[in-house]
């Protein structure tokens, strides 16, 4: 892993039960950008980020977070690594407020950090201070989403791993949801691993990008060279 290397995967073999789902996958994302892992439905994309997190235990293969090794380390150990995991979904605690769901993002903050982190989310995301005290099920979809990326940076992590942040949401949203993630690279030098079945969308921010067929990586390429693939696109990306 170079010095400028925020997360790697080395030859990572993973699966469920008796089932491999991931053969040999490697990826590197460097310091500071966006890689957007792409492929159709049942590539491996969400059992990837399952496997860097930590909530599915690597068969084979290295991980690599901020220079330390985090293979087959529990979830909590790894996000104290500096990595933080948005599942797909917008998984908000409707019962909780806004803000109880933000404060269960720095459980393993000190007192004052969290009160920082509160209101750095709510300098960078107004409308959640607007409806801080509400129930988190009463926002909109696209409010859901941004809750629960604050709620993940609320951790302070370097690495930023996001599930299909655009599912389910209206296209003018996503691109809200798409600039968002770009500028948390540009304004704060966060390292995100992005997997969206948008192949589209996510190449339009992503520095760089991996293409997963049967959880195998099949391209690995600047951003701007796979989304100028005419038979890529056509094969892999649907678009």
């Amino acid at each position: 892993m170079s010095a400028g290397t925020a997360l790697a995967v080395e030859g990572i073999e993973a699966g469920y039960g008796g089932a491999v789902v991931l053969h040999g996958v490697t990826v590197a994302v460097p310091a500071g950008t966006i890689t957007a892992v792409l492929g159709a439905n049942g590539a491996g994309k969400t059992t990837l980020l399952r496997t860097v997190s930590g909530m599915v235990r690597p068969r084979a293969g290295r991980i690599v977070a901020g220079g330390a090794d985090v293979t087959g380390r529990r979830p909590e150990q790894i996000s104290r690594a500096g990595v933080a995991h948005v599942p797909e979904g917008q998984g908000v605690i409707a019962e909780l407020t806004v803000e109880e769901n933000l404060r269960l993002g720095g459980l393993n903050r000190r007192h004052a950090e969290r009160a920082a982190g509160l209101a750095d989310a709510y300098a960078r995301f107004p409308v959640l201070e607007r409806r801080r005290g509400l129930p988190a099920g009463t926002l909109s979809g696209g409010e859901r989403q941004v809750l629960v990326i604050a709620r993940a940076l609320m951790s302070r992590p370097r690495v930023l791993l996001l599930d299909e942040p655009s599912l389910g949401l209206a296209p003018r949203v996503v691109a809200q949801v798409m600039g968002l993630v770009r500028s948390l690279r540009e304004e704060s030098g966060l390292s995100v691993l992005l997997v969206e079945q948008n192949a589209r969308s996510a190449l339009s921010i992503a520095d760089t990008g991996i293409v997963l067929n049967l959880g195998r990586v099949v391209a690995a390429a600047p951003a701007a060279d796979l989304a100028a693939d005419v038979s890529l696109r056509r094969h892999y990306l649907g678009f």
